[in-house]
């Protein structure tokens, strides 16, 4: 042996990664029976997962029929391929309807994990077989004190989904506050007293012990792992997959002060997200200009599973590709704020350098991000009025009277451009003033009238469900007249890459020759995504990383008959 290397450690299924796709994978075959490890690169459990907003994208699932929803897998199917086309094999698209609803029954029997369908839309509600509500899902809150030690070791929410750095909303108090919904008042002191009021968690600090989004799904999913005697290691990255005759047979792991071989009776499961704090990998793969400090998810994405993969001679695709999203990037900010959902509001522009709109600003965020490749606009300028800024949010800016120009941070500031006029605004942002002024006239223009001649924004059913609906005649246009007026540099950023490991309908890793590698399986943002280059809807990350977590794992122990009876059940 050599020195350093401690002896070999032997399991069943090797998981390689924390996040929602890896943790499914891992209940799923500890519930079988097999022996399971995770292996996490950091210190903290729970990958970009924890920091996101915690839906899931599950078409047909009992959950909706539960609240009177209707919904079929074959709706599913035709929507899917109506957006996706023919990007994506059928084999995998129609894998992940069947098996998907499956995924979510078992882990909402089999762990703490509960979600309820929510009357959020799918992003293309005007393509054939789209709902308006009810397949994305939605997690329930769950008591981050059951956790005990644990909660201090999983990975922060991202700063933008939480109110003023530290208050925890579900979905329907975030769409509530955002849009001042009636009674947004009383439901924001609500989760403000439920945070006060947990003496013994404002004890230990002020992380909020009522999980919310990504905190709840990881959360409950890690303490159902570890009730089944599961294995985690923090700060235990993969260096290499080993094999012999071409089957995996586990990997090496390197541990502090040792390298540790692991090996597997069954398999290896990939779900360590992708590539996006890859500096080489972006500049080769996605579109320019690109950095990583624009990207929203955790920095330990650098893409080691898909380079030990890579070794073994795996194919990839959709490498070109990213979940995008607008970002402010504030310098000296631990990471940029994605814009989900303020870029419906009424009130304001998304421009180029000429002053010009040049897409609809309430665009779902992976069309609103990549526009601004399509239109050569790095970065763009998101403006503003005096009445907007006292009304709304908008990414790190909280409305105006609860965050007043005054007190805003210092190194916000230094990006933000405010201005008594539109042509000192176009000044100080260094874009065309006479551009920016005929945008403006005919942004008002809209606002009078309640239509977007140019983008038709506030159309779609999806453009106003982040809306003010008490803003009339379009929830998303408002005028832009009173000064003084703001304006931010936006970039396009990124919650994850899109591109990976080709997989087939069993999650298996494929290679060059068009063949699984055996024993080899991956999920999530390490894989090419099954949604292609299209976003479907809220948790079309989540939603399939756990789906094809939950195939990888029943695949692997031999249980596939299970995905086949859910085929020959649903047609």
């Amino acid at each position: 042996m050599n020195p350093g290397v401690a002896n070999p450690y032997h399991t069943d299924i090797l998981v390689v990664g924390s996040g929602a796709g890896a943790l499914a994978a891992a209940i799923t075959a500890a519930h079988y029976g097999a022996r399971v490890l995770v292996v996490e690169k950091s210190a903290q459990f729970g990958g970009t997962s924890a920091m996101s907003g915690g839906g899931i994208w599950i078409p047909n699932s009992a959950n909706a029929r539960r609240a009177g929803a209707e919904d079929s897998a074959e709706e599913a199917y035709l929507y899917m391929k109506s957006v996706i086309g023919d990007e994506v094999a059928d084999e995998r698209i129609r894998a992940y309807i069947h098996a998907a609803p499956a995924m979510l029954e078992f882990l909402q029997t089999h762990s703490h994990m509960r979600y309820q369908a929510y009357p959020y839309p799918d992003y293309y509600t005007e393509q054939p077989g789209a709902k308006q509500g009810f397949r994305t899902q939605a997690p329930e809150t769950f008591r981050g004190s059951k956790l005990g030690r644990d909660l201090y070791r999983m990975r922060p929410q991202a700063a933008g989904s939480l109110v003023q750095g530290r208050y925890s909303l579900t979905f329907k108090e975030a769409r509530k506050f955002l849009t001042q919904q009636r009674g947004w008042h009383l439901t924001l002191l609500k989760v403000l007293l439920a945070y006060y009021l947990d003496i013994p968690g404002r004890l230990r600090g002020k992380l909020a012990r009522r999980l919310t989004q990504g905190h709840s799904l990881i959360g409950s999913l890690y303490l159902s792992f570890k009730e089944q005697g599961g294995q985690l290691w923090l700060q235990s990255p993969m260096v290499a997959l080993t094999s012999e005759a071409g089957k995996v047979t586990g990997a090496e792991i390197k541990r502090p002060g040792q390298t540790v071989h692991v090996e597997t009776s069954r398999a290896v499961i990939l779900a360590a997200g992708g590539f996006e704090h890859n500096a080489k990998l972006r500049e080769k793969h996605l579109p320019a200009p690109t950095r990583t400090d624009w990207s929203v998810s955790q920095e330990n994405n650098t893409g080691d599973a898909l380079g030990a993969a890579l070794d073994l001679s795996a194919a990839v695709d959709l490498m070109e590709h990213a979940w995008w999203i607008p970002v402010i990037h504030v310098p000296g900010w631990p990471r940029p704020l994605g814009i989900f959902a303020e870029r419906s509001l009424p009130g304001l522009v998304i421009v180029n350098r000429h002053g010009r709109r040049f897409a609809n600003e309430a665009l779902p965020y992976l069309e609103s991000g990549f526009s601004m490749y399509q239109a050569d606009s790095v970065p763009s300028w998101v403006i503003f009025d005096a009445r907007f800024r006292k009304k709304y949010p908008f990414g790190p800016l909280a409305p105006g009277w609860a965050m007043p120009d005054k007190s805003i941070p210092r190194k916000l500031r230094q990006i933000l451009v405010k201005a008594e006029s539109l042509t000192q605004l176009a000044e100080g942002c260094g874009i065309e003033a006479v551009g920016l002024i005929k945008t403006i006239e005919r942004n008002n223009r809209f606002a009078r009238t309640g239509k977007d001649e140019d983008f038709a924004r506030g159309k779609s059913f999806y453009d106003g469900y982040y809306g003010d609906a008490k803003n009339k005649p379009n929830p998303c246009i408002a005028r832009i007249d009173q000064p003084p007026f703001y304006a931010l540099p936006l970039y396009p950023g990124d919650i994850g890459t899109k591109g990976g490991l080709l997989t087939n309908e069993y999650a298996q890793v494929m290679n060059t020759q068009g063949e699984a590698i055996a024993a080899l399986y991956a999920t999530g943002n390490t894989t090419a995504a099954v949604m292609g280059t299209k976003y479907l809807g809220a948790g079309a990350t989540l939603g399939p990383a756990m789906t094809f977590g939950y195939i990888a794992a029943l695949h692997a122990l031999g249980l596939q008959g299970l995905l086949e009876n859910r085929v020959e059940n649903d047609a």
